[in-house]
């Protein structure tokens, strides 16, 4: 079958022939409908994360953001039969650890990551396989369409837990987003939703209008004026805020953001230029009684919450998709990304 392979960090990725998958007993096979293309697999593809020990191999079928059909059924699972529908998480839980036990699947002890590692190969592919299916494939409802499913990847879901559970935005928060790409774009429309006022900020304005059609109350661009100070001047500073990028200077725009009491929540990752480190705002953070947070992927215990969202018309993660393209075309749209050169999500849909 044919599969998009990390050959060596920063090189031409390559369309390569690969070994059929198959289902181990607890797992499932799974034909690829639609794949989101995420910084993530950009990070991935540039050989980043050594500096935690999560640096992903060459050899590597990349893609993470799968929805698709099942077509083979390990004999152990009892949830997944074939011909499902499902949706399925990048961070892949083995259910059993103390942190599943707890419902922190996106924080399991033993998880592999779908495409970045060699343990769990990609869903750039034709098709892919799911481990612990039971706990990890997640069944789409009839009312999703692919791409939506596909949009909503690891930046949709990412962007709801962080808000939801981590930060608790509300009605009447002003929730500052910094870094509008796919998971930034997605915290804007999922902050609308939960009745929030997003702000949206980054330094281009083709994603800046995407995010005022898809909720945002302001936006602001950072090359033209001093974001704190602007958002303190017509908000009061932001309860909420969000770094989606990932970096020294969008992490301290994003705090310095924040009004007394607020939370910042950190999901974007750095890059070479940080390597993992960013300076904290010590005095600032005591003083204000700020809180500064992490937050990784979503349960798949909570994909029903956003899937009743959507049903409900709150959020339409498909509004954020920009482009459909073919698994031929992957290498040069995650190029694209190093010249911040793609707007919204683009998702694989011809394979």
């Amino acid at each position: 079958m044919r599969a998009v392979v990390l050959a060596e960090h920063g090189e031409p990725l390559e369309l390569r022939d690969v070994p059929e998958p198959e289902a181990d007993p607890d797992g499932v096979v799974v034909e690829t409908e639609a794949c989101g293309i995420c910084r993530s697999d950009w990070h991935a593809w540039q050989g980043h994360g050594d500096w935690v020990d999560d640096r992903v191999p060459t050899g590597q079928v990349l893609g993470h953001e799968p929805v698709g059909t099942v077509r083979e059924v390990g004999a152990d699972v009892e949830t997944v039969a074939v011909g499902d529908r499902v949706v399925v998480p990048f961070s892949l839980a083995d259910g059993t650890c103390p942190a599943c036990r707890a419902g922190r699947q996106n924080y399991c002890e033993g998880a592999t990551a779908l495409g970045f590692g060699p343990e769990a190969p990609g869903a750039f592919a034709e098709r892919f396989h799911v481990p612990a299916a039971d706990v990890n494939a997640v069944p789409l409802p009839d009312g999703v369409s692919a791409v939506a499913a596909a949009s909503m990847g690891c930046r949709f879901v990412t962007a709801f837990e962080a808000l939801d559970a981590t930060a608790d935005a509300g009605g009447g928060d002003v929730v500052a987003v910094v870094g509008c790409g796919g998971v930034g774009l997605s915290a804007v429309q999922i902050a609308s939703a939960l009745g929030a006022a997003p702000v949206a900020v980054d330094v281009r304005e083709a994603p800046l209008e995407l995010a005022a059609e898809t909720g945002a109350a302001a936006t602001l661009n950072a090359d033209a004026v001093d974001v704190p100070a602007r958002v303190r001047e017509r908000f009061g500073g932001a309860d909420v805020s969000m770094d989606a990028l990932g970096s020294a200077e969008t992490f301290r725009t994003a705090v310095d953001s924040l009004a007394s009491g607020g939370t910042h929540v950190q999901v974007g990752l750095t890059g070479d230029d940080d390597r993992g480190e960013v300076d904290l705002p010590v005095d600032r953070l005591v003083q204000a009684d700020l809180t500064v947070a992490g937050s990784r992927g979503m349960p798949p215990r909570r994909y029903d919450d956003i899937f009743a969202m959507v049903a409900a018309g709150q959020v339409d993660p498909g509004a954020l998709v920009t482009d459909r393209v073919a698994l031929a075309d992957v290498p040069d749209r995650l190029a694209a990304m190093s010249e911040f050169d793609t707007v919204g999500v683009e998702v694989v849909t011809e394979f």
